[in-house]
């Protein structure tokens, strides 16, 4: 029970920090008119192919893409465009309204529309790439970003991706079933602990006011950089020693490299699986595993969701054709206007009805990739379950997810046009 706690707990630390970096570049990107024109000349050529030569493009594609016969063609409609569109401001309004990662319901999302596993988390993380280039401001960060512990730990997170992408590529060419099957079990296990946290985080803030604050005071203490964990990671003496946070402590602190070097492979290896971007990984292994402060954290986790997203998007899933280029760009859309309304709506409603629909969209992502495994793992052959069956547990993970989904993103927008008058009555623009 103290395990699946803490882990949830773990993990729901990094959401909040990939939430806040997914705000941040959407903020960035909306707010400065250069970046918008950058974004309108990415989406130009999709919007202007749509209109003239999308079924020429359609013809002249190789049936095969990336070895194997894809569930989707990597050309624009308008049908996949809009639905696109429409993943991204789910994932939005989660991230802007919950504060915690939404981007964990997009590979779920389009893997239940019928899109490969494969191709689903490619897709994501070239999203995820175009975001953090179009938003990144890494030259402001620099006084905030270790060289030492950045390029060390880019080292692992490199060869993570590339093992990772490596994994992904060789299930899917044995059998794509079996790669489905293998990133469909990755999101059961790593939405189960975290619908088990948020849960658990929702039925807490419903208690009486006494044990409420005992249950922050751990929450807190919990992401304090100064773990008994870091300490005695930070005591072993293995070198090279990497010295970062000079201007945070006298005198500074001092790590090993291998920790760093293990740190990018396990945040590069999950990224390039489950097509994530690796930031949910970074906070929480910088600041509770290895002591490093939040500012040089932030730094850092900026700087290397640019290279390890783009490496991965780019290096292991484009050049083999596993990318969906209209849907990444339809989802990038739709996040940015759905985070903004989201954040907004945060203003206007209580932080307890906020953290019980994360609890409950996050389950519904749980529930959806868990009714979707037995048929996968029934046409491998691994249990013996009838085609009707297996069909109809996975409809049953399909709806559950996508009405859930849809009455939370339903409630949001109502919620936001409700209370226009007062936010606008707030400063909000």
């Amino acid at each position: 029970m103290s395990f699946f706690k803490e882990f949830g707990h773990f993990m729901m630390i990094g959401a909040r920090a990939q939430a806040k970096w997914e705000l941040d570049m959407s903020n960035r990107i909306l707010r400065e008119p250069k970046r918008l024109a950058v974004f309108g000349l990415l989406l130009l050529p999709i919007i202007l192919g749509s209109v003239a030569f999308a079924e020429d493009i359609a013809g002249a594609l190789p049936s095969v893409l990336g070895g194997k016969n894809t569930y989707c063609p990597s050309f624009y409609t308008n049908t996949i465009f809009l639905a696109s569109i429409g993943v991204g401001i789910a994932a939005g309004l989660i991230t802007g309204c919950i504060g915690a990662g939404g981007g964990f319901i997009i590979a779920p999302a389009l893997m239940s529309a019928g899109v490969k596993g494969i191709l689903a988390v490619g897709t994501d993380l070239f999203h995820i790439f175009a975001k953090a280039i179009m938003g990144s401001v890494l030259h402001r960060k620099l006084g905030n970003i270790s060289v030492s512990l950045a390029v060390t730990f880019l080292i692992g997170s490199i060869g993570g991706a590339t093992l990772g992408g490596y994994i992904n590529r060789t299930l899917y060419e044995l059998n794509p079933v079996l790669s489905d099957a293998f990133i469909t079990t990755i999101y059961v296990f790593m939405l189960g602990f975290l619908s088990f946290y948020t849960l658990l985080d929702f039925l807490q803030s419903r208690k009486p006011a006494a044990e409420k604050n005992k249950s922050e005071g751990h929450s807190v203490k919990a992401e304090e950089s100064t773990t008994r964990l870091s300490i005695k990671i930070q005591s072993i003496n293995f070198g090279p020693m990497l010295h970062f946070d000079e201007g945070v402590v006298p005198g500074g602190r001092k790590i090993s490299a291998i920790f760093l070097v293990l740190s990018g492979a396990l945040v590069g290896l999950a990224a390039a699986i489950m097509g994530v971007g690796g930031g949910f990984l970074t906070f929480p292994i910088f600041v509770y595993m290895l002591g490093v402060s939040s500012a040089t954290t932030v730094g850092t986790d900026i700087f290397q969701i640019v290279f390890t997203a783009g490496y991965a998007g780019l290096g292991q899933y484009a050049i083999y054709g596993f990318i969906f280029y209209t849907l990444a760009m339809g989802m990038l859309l739709g996040s940015l206007i759905g985070i903004q309304i989201g954040s907004l709506v945060t203003k206007v409603v209580p932080g307890a009805t906020i953290r019980g629909f994360y609890a409950v969209a996050v389950m519904a992502g749980f529930v959806n990739r868990f009714f979707a495994l037995p048929v996968k793992l029934g046409k491998m052959d691994i249990i013996s379950i009838s085609p009707e069956t297996g069909k109809f547990l996975e409809n049953i993970g399909i709806y559950v997810f996508f009405v859930v989904i849809s009455v939370f993103s339903i409630w949001v927008f109502t919620t936001f046009f409700k209370n226009i008058k007062q936010l606008k009555g707030e400063g909000v623009h």
